[in-house]
């Protein structure tokens, strides 16, 4: 992985947090479909039992990541890749907040991901590309 890549990374873990506190803070949770479809499940669990379930998926996704990315630059590339697809995928907060005609939960610093999310792939496109010819 190249520095760049490294850096635009960092800056995006601080952005990601801020992103994730307007989103708690908005009430996120309470209009969004998507979130409803991933987690609405939980909503069956007691409150602790739901809040353990969540930590322990979490550990166990940690757990593949950090593995995966012990095994090599491939396997970097892809991690980073997913992260890639999830500065895209944020996109769905402009697409909420025209639907809605206004603010959207999660709208003020998703743009901030969108700026570092540009960057990021100019780079990992390129540090593919670099990977791909030394094959």
């Amino acid at each position: 992985m190249t520095p760049k890549l490294q850096k635009l990374f960092l800056v995006a873990i601080p952005l990601f947090v801020a992103h994730g506190l307007e989103e708690i803070f908005t009430g996120f949770a309470l209009v969004n479909s998507h979130v409803t479809f991933v987690f609405g499940w939980l909503t069956a669990l007691p409150t602790m039992q739901a809040v353990f379930t969540t930590f322990q998926v979490t550990i166990w996704l940690l757990l593949i990541v950090a593995y995966l990315l012990i095994l090599g630059s491939r396997w970097q590339i892809r991690v980073m890749t997913v992260l890639g697809i999830i500065f895209v995928y944020e996109l769905h907060h402009v697409y909420e907040a025209v639907a809605v005609g206004g603010y959207a939960p999660g709208l003020i610093t998703a743009f901030a991901l969108y700026a570092i999310g540009f960057f990021f792939w100019r780079e990992l496109i390129k540090h593919y590309r670099n990977v791909a010819y030394a094959s």
